[in-house]
């Protein structure tokens, strides 16, 4: 089947699946990584929309409170 020496293929196979199994390794961990990294930065930006929905939500409440207070200074007593 092989043409190559047996000699020569009972050292390559060996170092081959070490390669191999090394490289498959190393995505393996370069996957979890990023998969860490992404859930980092989507947890990261729900929580700043949340702050800025809350922000934008007491900015409304005291421009109607201004509104108010507008109304109040502008009638005559």
């Amino acid at each position: 089947m092989y043409k190559s020496p047996t000699a020569k293929l009972l050292k390559f196979f060996p170092e081959s699946r070490d390669r191999w199994k090394a490289k498959c390794q190393a995505l393996r961990c370069e996957i979890k990584k990023l998969a860490n990294q992404t859930r980092a930065v989507e947890k990261s930006r729900e929580h700043w929309r949340e702050r800025a929905r809350t922000a934008q939500k007491r900015v409304i409440e005291l421009e109607q409170e201004l509104e108010e207070l507008k109304c109040l200074a502008a009638q005559p007593d």
